[in-house]
């Protein structure tokens, strides 16, 4: 397949790589051998967000990076909704389709819910976890339903979405900290995914679905204490201007259980783009508890 869009090949160095989605198709990244870190993005992103964490660590440890279907470069299949619960089942086709095992999930924003819905159902599957700015849990913060009214609700949200593309030009940049990391060509991999209105629906559902999949959240939230062993880092963005305050973090620190966590006063919401070096740093660090949990049972 072609890609839809160019994107400048000394940021974004990978072969690309396509999974038959119904009639549509998942892009993806597959870079490295060994143990299995599979990368999941939020809203509006794609595995773009991911790039220097990649370049970071392919000579150390296999890492996949997917593109939700109707986002990045994949191609949703006819009918399908953009929820995140079709995300989760289509994250599940990819990692049965590739014969994923033994998983380190590395997850941000609509990223947790995503990927911890997996988790929480296919526990033997995942040896570790890495998280950054998210939640997965029904919302209770007021900023975060209003937010959800706001862009997901209201008739000027959804034109902003779908008429302004407006998670891809200005939340994308408001998510990021360190100002000089916000260049032409980060912007333009953020947008060129969405050129017209019907191909920016998936960043208007993600926004409706914190008030939309209330109860498919409450299910997540009910089985995180079966991830309470897990190797595990949190590495939080502390100038999250996305409604992640620390109190969420603290949560996770609840669930958590064997978490050690690394505040980032020089991040945002996309920790991602402010600090690479902290989040491949963190994965590091739960492939080596990983190598030392399976040594000490030899």
């Amino acid at each position: 397949m072609q890609r839809p869009f160019e994107v400048d090949p000394a940021e974004y160095p990978f072969e690309d790589r396509w999974l038959a989605y119904r009639d549509g198709a998942i892009h993806y990244v597959d870079e490295g051998r060994g143990q299995t870190v599979l990368l999941l993005h939020g809203n509006p992103t794609w595995s773009y967000l991911y790039r220097n964490v990649i370049k970071t660590l392919r000579g150390e440890c296999r890492l996949i990076a997917l593109d939700y279907p109707g986002m990045g470069m994949s191609r949703a299949p006819s009918g399908y909704g953009y929820t995140p619960q079709e995300h989760s089942e289509a994250l599940g086709e990819l990692i049965a389709s590739l014969g994923l095992k033994d998983i380190v999930l590395v997850v941000q924003d609509w990223g947790g819910p995503i990927g911890l819905n997996y988790a929480v159902r296919n526990r033997d599957n995942v040896r570790g976890i890495v998280l950054m700015n998210t939640w997965a849990w029904p919302a209770k913060l007021a900023a975060m339903k209003l937010f959800s009214v706001a862009m997901g609700g209201w008739p000027l949200g959804y034109w902003l979405q779908t008429r302004r593309n407006f998670f891809a030009r200005k939340i994308v940049p408001s998510g990021i900290h360190q100002a000089d990391k916000i260049t032409k060509t980060l912007t333009k991999a953020y947008t060129d995914p969405y050129p017209t209105p019907a191909s920016r629906m998936p960043t208007w559902m993600f926004p409706r679905s914190i008030r939309k999949a209330r109860n498919w959240l409450a299910g997540i939230e009910a089985g995180l204490p079966a991830l309470a062993d897990l190797p595990a880092r949190i590495v939080w963005g502390a100038r999250d201007s996305a409604g992640f305050p620390l109190a969420e973090m603290r949560r996770w620190q609840s669930y958590l259980k064997k978490n050690e966590t690394e505040i980032l006063e020089d991040a945002s919401h996309y920790v991602q783009e402010d600090r690479p070096d902290r989040v491949a740093a963190n994965i590091r660090n739960v492939l080596e508890q990983i190598k030392i949990q399976s040594e000490v049972k030899r």
